[in-house]
């Protein structure tokens, strides 16, 4: 550690952190500059003295991670990276939260350079940051030995009231304990404010207890006593045995005479007068705006430097740990450049085809083929996975659920426990660390409780996977609750993310061979819980068929006098249906839709080859509500779907129920045909 900058310089540096926020959000008229003036010093601490990185190499794989989960603060990340050199130039400060700059209101990955995770809903970077530290710890079990590989660094982030009041930092926070990650440093701006005013009005847990009972490590400190947050630093990376709170009594807006420590520092600017006497109360200068005073920028000149220097004194080390354990650098090589074998899709369809199972068998069998082919693929249920069937076979478990004596970060099987919503956010915590392709599962009706971190799956374009079984109200005798009606609807539409419903083992195959290899964001694979029969295919399929999310399954050969589209379960029903419709002399044909969004992106031309824009009838068929069919249907189209939620019965009765059985679709296809044809 090199020394750190004292007395009036520090004053400066701290200064330049704090009005470079208040300047942008007073320039936006927009953004939250109390948070950032309270934790310009501790920001600068963890960043100055703690933080490895290289700023010309934001993705080297040795740094150690920071997040700030209240990303209501960005501006404070954004004066960090600017200050160490990143490439985020003052005009970008100055154009905060405007259209098409680098600093949007809050932190986006991939869209500003030395962000690590997109945060702002609060709770998300908490809960993220545990999946990351997860990733770390692994990735020093299975490739590091002596100290060195990849793998020893540590995620640290800083959290906020709003953070710790969210559901998920009681999820994520009970795992992290519960895996004892000694490796995630969060640090608790205790600052007793919220937008509404004071926690006193909704918040007045001990949080030193609560993490203590969750497995932490806490300490407390006040946010002035740098020295005091430097040794708390210290202690938190020495003890290793525990993730670790360091809860920092702050001063929101710190510095302002008349809004420091209320409620109106928070979320809006401190408008132009307030702007000026903190200024002038910190001794600042009023003019120029965005000011960064030589002796601060020659400082952080020496400070890049000497990052660099560490970097190359580390991947030094690295280097040594290559040579010295050559079939561990190529596994870890191979892991972060996700190397598979040619064919993957073929590859795991053998010996699923043919076969009738339910999707979720398929699943699993598709599952053990992966793991096999690629190490580095983990995975695991939110405590459900014998419903699942998500086990990797002979992985071991992660956690202290390992058998006596393995470490228990050696494993490939994750138990989230009950924790759909932590469990998401910890599998794209993962996939952002980039060694591990982690996958996670609970039941379809479930992923409601997924839905926030998913979304920022989608935002981040992460490719985490989600199989969701039990997909339809054909699950059967747990009834409504548990039965998901318009939840494929609902998920389709979150932008960036690819739903697959697949109808046999083939389907299904292809499905995780996509989520694996050309995924750019989430992927979901809606499974079913009863068994179905494998499909015949005409000769002319190819398995890359199932990658353009639809393809014809069935044809009279003529044409056809009405088209069916169906997914998952209902593209056995169509053609059953359809053999009793040819039989009454309609022709049909049936198209399998195992995937809704790669069919809608195909050309015009390959889905006019299915559903040719010629007055044809279109049905598509889905025991849900289906409405995200309604691009294909047309004027003369039917949607054959739920409309009401499911009951509690055994699924022959509900398929009589509801109408799905080939008799009454066939029936109410013929009805239509009356209907349209006048």
């Amino acid at each position: 550690m090199n020394a750190a900058p004292a007395g009036a310089l520090r004053a400066r540096i701290e200064n330049t952190i704090r009005f470079l926020a208040v300047d942008a959000v007073e320039r936006a008229k927009s953004g939250h500059p109390g948070t950032p003036m309270a934790l310009a010093g501790p920001a600068f601490e963890i960043w100055d003295q703690h933080l490895r990185f290289d700023p010309s190499d934001p993705q080297w794989p040795l740094r150690d991670r920071f997040v700030l989960s209240a990303g209501h603060a960005s501006m404070l990340l954004y004066s960090l990276l600017h200050l160490y050199g990143f490439d985020l130039p003052l005009e970008q400060l100055m154009r905060f939260r405007q259209l098409g700059s680098r600093t949007p209101g809050h932190p986006e990955y991939g869209h500003t350079v030395g962000i690590e995770l997109t945060t702002g809903p609060l709770g998300q970077g908490f809960g993220h940051g545990v999946g990351m530290a997860l990733a770390g710890r692994m990735a020093r079990s299975r490739f590091s030995r002596e100290g060195r590989g990849p793998g020893n660094h540590f995620v640290y982030g800083i959290v906020s009231d709003g953070d710790v009041m969210e559901g998920i930092s009681a999820e994520a926070g009970s795992l992290a304990g519960h895996l004892r990650l000694g490796n995630l440093i969060y640090v608790y701006d205790d600052n007793h404010i919220t937008i509404d005013g004071s926690t006193k009005l909704s918040f007045g847990e001990d949080v030193q207890k609560r993490f203590e009972a969750q497995g932490w490590h806490v300490q407390h400190c006040d946010g002035l006593d740098i020295e005091g947050l430097r040794r708390a630093l210290d202690e938190a990376r020495a003890q290793g045995e525990h993730p670790s709170l360091i809860i920092l009594r702050t001063t929101i807006g710190y510095g302002s005479p008349h809004k420091a420590g209320t409620a109106k520092a928070h979320g809006a600017p401190l408008g132009p007068e307030e702007a000026r006497l903190s200024k002038q109360a910190l001794g600042w200068p009023l003019e120029p705006e965005f000011f960064v005073p030589d002796d601060v920028r020659a400082y952080f000149a020496e400070r890049v430097a000497a990052k660099r220097a560490e970097r190359k004194r580390l991947d030094a080390e690295f280097a040594g740990w290559r040579r010295d354990y050559p079939s561990l650098a190529a596994a870890w090589d191979a892991s972060r450049e996700r190397k598979l074998p040619p064919d993957l899709g073929a590859l795991l369809a053998a010996g699923v085809q043919g076969k009738d199972a339910a999707t979720r068998q398929h699943s699993q069998a598709v599952i053990q083929k992966l793991a096999a082919a690629a190490p580095f693929v983990v995975g695991g249920s939110a405590d459900l996975a014998e419903s699942n069937l998500t086990r990797i076979e002979d992985g071991g478990d992660i956690g202290p659920g390992a058998a006596a004596g393995v470490d228990p970060f050696i494993g490939r099987n994750l138990h989230f426990g009950i924790r759909e919503h932590a469990m998401t956010a910890i599998t794209n915590g993962i996939n952002l660390d980039g060694t591990f392709l982690a996958f996670g599962s609970t039941f379809l009706i479930f992923s409601d409780y997924m839905r926030p971190s998913l979304r920022l799956a989608a935002l981040m374009r992460l490719p985490s996977i989600f199989a969701l079984t039990h997909d339809s109200i054909f699950l059967g005798e747990d009834g409504p609750t548990h039965q998901p009606i318009e939840h494929l609807d609902a998920l389709r539409a979150i932008p960036n993310t690819t739903v697959f419903r697949p109808a046999d083992g083939t389907e299904t195959a292809l499905a995780w061979a996509w989520a694996v290899e050309r995924a750019r964001g989430p992927v979901l694979l809606a499974l079913t819980r009863q068994k179905l029969p494998a499909l015949k295919r005409p000769p002319a399929f190819q398995l890359a068929d199932v990658w353009r999310g639809g393809y014809i399954l069935l044809d009279a050969g003529a044409k056809p006098a009405v088209i069916l589209l169906a997914s998952g379960s209902e593209v056995s029903l169509a053609c059953e249906a359809a053999g009793k419709l040819q039989a009454d002399g309609v022709n049909v044909r049936v198209v399998s839709v195992p995937c809704l969004d790669l069919l809608l992106a195909q050309p015009l031309e390959y889905r006019r080859r299915l559903i040719p824009d010629d007055g044809t009838p279109v049905v598509a068929v889905e025991a849900g509500c289906a409405k995200s069919y309604l691009p294909l249907l047309g004027a003369r189209g039917l949607l054959y779907g739920i409309d009401r939620f499911g009951a509690s019965a055994p699924l022959s009765a509900l398929a009589v129920e509801y109408g799905f059985t080939p008799d009454r679709l066939a029936s109410r296809v013929k009805e239509h045909l009356r209907e349209v044809a006048g």
